[in-house]
């Protein structure tokens, strides 16, 4: 690992290690967990990590074994139903119990010393908050890596279903914890088959040639796209962090599927009072545990140390620390903004994008989106290994994506929050998708994705209707001579699943409809203010 990540502290004890303990869940089936101790004597702090993706690589050595020898009891668990625990994996429904049943279990063991902490990235996010629900008196301190509260939102946009993550995510839950060889072919098998399993017509079961069995949580959350459905009654654990009162540091990267989810769980924690740390790298979903996993461990080891060791000389000054995208600096910032202001560029006929408001609200331009041949996804806050910013030339070269373009900069133009776009659309089907994104134009003409979003339209006759898409928050700075671009499009498949044109679920839509999409002259795209000096967004200090 010391060959891998350069600056990874020197090790302060020995590891030991207890494989195979028997925890009993709440109803009492089996949770397999390993334990991993400092070979010292002295009372340490414990974190609980609970996996459903194995005990092994590469939790093993990430969290087992490297803050075991800084100083900590981990124990390492595996869900139920998962890497040999008994009982069914029911995702999200078992965990609230099933932690508690931990704790309990912990505060049996002779060197459990009463001080506990929790961590983890992703679902291991997810049962930190299903504990923290009702928090042990015990429960010091969590460190949540790019986590998940609300499940609904991982599986579906507004309705939309998130295609790619979900077939991904199903991978994950159905193969890693078989071990590393079983869950790398399983992944090559997907992408082998991906095209042929989004594109299938009807898309229910399709993912039957990549997975071999039917994976009943799967087909179930396909095929509940309405988030009052009451399927998913229960399952958001948002309501956590409203009163929640143990220190949290949330840890995600600006192409995380999840960064949403995590800047909805700073401000509920903000608003709650609660002692709250963020951290927002230049990271996927994965990267962060990868390239960026010295940066993370850091992070997480000083706020552990802060809250279970009393130790705080490792804490930062301020509460929030961002990458600058475009700059490729970082920034200490007092908080994370919740409601910026925010300034309005409009789209031309000839394709400039422009801060002059329009005149009518007329329809500017419109495009063909054939779901016979969609509209391709291409980087962004994916789970998949394609994730991240990418060159989008090729794609706005496509007929059916349309992008609007300012001027060369005279001077750095920094946004600093939530992007949004305001837009006035009509079809001629009265169904649509739209795909809406932030690009950043270098002056080689390269263009490259800054954030972005989608949004499902219903329409009437020839009447637009109005949708503001939500495009995720950024923190960036354009350069002078860049210029700042918008994209419009129908869709980004296979991250989402196609439109039909014909108002059929996605799941199980046969016929595929061409739509005729306009956009009208009213429509904006809505960039939170930064600044405009050599010292960006006016606070903070450059730590590249």
């Amino acid at each position: 690992m010391r060959a891998i990540w350069r600056g990874l502290p020197a090790k302060r004890y020995d590891v030991g290690w207890e494989p195979g303990l028997v925890v009993p869940a709440a109803d009492g089936s089996p949770l397999i967990t390993d334990h991993y101790f400092p070979r010292a004597d002295g009372d340490f702090p414990t974190l609980l990590v609970r996996s459903p993706y194995g005990r092994g690589l590469p939790w093993s050595p990430q969290y087992g074994l490297l803050f075991a020898e800084q100083g900590f009891h981990v124990v390492l668990q595996s869900c139920r139903g998962t890497g040999g625990s008994g009982g069914e994996f029911d995702p999200w429904r078992n965990e609230a119990a099933d932690g508690q049943a931990t704790v309990s279990w912990l505060r049996e063991q002779p060197w459990f010393n009463g001080t506990l902490g929790t961590i983890g990235p992703s679902y291991l996010g997810y049962v930190q908050w299903a504990l923290a629900l009702d928090p042990p008196p015990e429960l010091k301190a969590m460190v949540v890596q790019v986590g998940l509260h609300d499940p609904y939102a991982l599986f579906h946009a507004d309705g939309a279903l998130r295609l790619e993550n979900a077939l991904v995510v199903g991978v994950g839950m159905a193969y890693q914890h078989r071990g590393i060889a079983p869950f790398a072919r399983a992944v090559m098998r997907l992408q082998r088959r991906l095209r042929g399993i989004s594109t299938a017509r009807p898309l229910r079961k399709a993912y039957l040639s990549a997975f071999g069995d039917e994976v009943p949580w799967l087909d179930d959350v396909m095929t509940h796209p309405d988030a009052d459905d009451p399927y998913w009654s229960g399952v958001s654990l948002a309501g956590a962090a409203e009163r929640l009162s143990v220190p949290t540091s949330l840890i995600t990267g600006w192409h995380d599927a999840l960064v949403d989810q995590t800047f909805e769980q700073y401000d509920r924690l903000r608003q709650a009072g609660c002692d709250a740390a963020l951290l927002v790298g230049p990271w996927t979903h994965t990267s962060a545990l990868q390239q960026g996993w010295p940066e993370v461990f850091a992070e997480s080891l000083a706020w552990l140390r802060a809250h279970l060791c009393a130790d705080r000389s490792g804490l930062r000054p301020t509460g929030v620390r961002v990458h600058i995208g475009g700059e490729n600096a970082w920034r200490d910032l007092d908080d994370w903004p919740r409601s910026p202001a925010t300034g309005s560029w409009f789209p031309t006929p000839d394709g400039h994008l422009t801060r002059e408001a329009p005149t009518n609200s007329a329809p500017l331009t419109s495009f063909r989106y054939d779901p016979a041949d969609p509209t391709p996804s291409l980087g962004g806050p994916l789970l998949s290994r394609t994730a991240g910013p990418r060159d989008n030339s090729a794609l706005e070269a496509r007929d059916d994506v349309l992008t609007f373009t300012g001027p060369p900069l005279a001077e750095p133009v920094d946004i600093l929050g939530p992007v949004s776009a305001r837009l006035s659309i009509s079809t001629d089907t009265g169904y649509a998708d739209v795909f809406t994104r932030l690009c950043d134009v270098d002056e080689q003409g390269r263009s490259t994705n800054v954030c972005d979003g989608l949004a499902q339209l219903r329409t009437v006759g020839q009447a637009p209707s109005e949708v503001t898409v939500p495009m995720s928050s950024t923190t960036y700075r354009f350069l002078p001579g860049h210029r700042i671009r918008w994209q419009v499009s129908g869709g980004a498949h296979p991250r989402y699943a196609r439109n039909s044109g014909t108002g059929a679920s996605p799941v199980d839509a046969v016929d595929l409809t061409p739509t005729r999409i306009s956009l009208h002259a009213d429509s904006a795209l809505m960039l939170p203010h930064g600044s405009s000096s050599a010292e960006p967004f006016g606070v903070g200090h450059p730590d590249a």
